[in-house]
């Protein structure tokens, strides 16, 4: 089921959270959240907005991260029921596509639901306070042609890293339906 991002709730703050990689490390929220903030974002492997977008999005957190802006991704789906997201098939895809950050295990769906995740790929982005400046989208190229796109997410990370402050308007994510138990 497709779905859209709900309007940004500026100055929400994140919840705290501590979620294990596939591997068994533990990251927790509230170290991550940097003096430049932090960008979570909410996806899975087997969602097709996620794999037609992976690539850009590896690219565009590599530099968020090489400025300082940390970054974690969550997996909120039930992988009971969606194999294709299992943790061990959250390796391969990080893997295969250059992933650079942390892609983390919601076992319980906990996280998703504080969140109030909705889509896969669902992005908050975080000031330094923990309060939310950007809940949009990537980019303006959705699944098409990306070679002139325009990188919101970039854009809006950095803005908030400078101000504490996200862009006023902003377009919401869409993507696939989290899969809940």
């Amino acid at each position: 089921m497709l779905l859209d991002t709900p309007i940004c709730d500026f100055g929400w703050k994140a919840p705290e959270f501590m979620l294990k990689d596939p591997d068994g490390n533990s990251f927790t929220m509230s170290e991550h959240l940097g003096e430049k903030g932090l960008l979570i974002m909410f996806i899975c492997n087997h969602c097709p907005y996620v794999q037609r977008i992976s690539k850009r999005l590896a690219q565009d957190t590599q530099s968020l991260l090489d400025e300082g802006i940390n970054v974690l991704a969550v997996m909120s789906n039930d992988y009971h029921r969606v194999q294709s997201d299992s943790p061990e098939n959250m390796k391969i895809f990080a893997s295969e596509n250059d992933f650079n950050f942390p892609y983390l295990v919601d076992e319980d769906q906990s996280v998703g639901k504080a969140y109030n995740a909705v889509c896969t790929p669902d992005f908050f982005g975080f000031n330094a306070a923990g309060e939310l400046q950007y809940r949009g989208r990537l980019d303006d190229a959705k699944m098409m042609d990306a070679s002139n796109r325009v990188p919101e997410l970039i854009n809006a990370m950095r803005m908030i890293a400078e101000t504490g402050i996200g862009p006023k308007t902003q377009s919401p994510s869409m993507g696939c339906s989290i899969k809940w138990r």
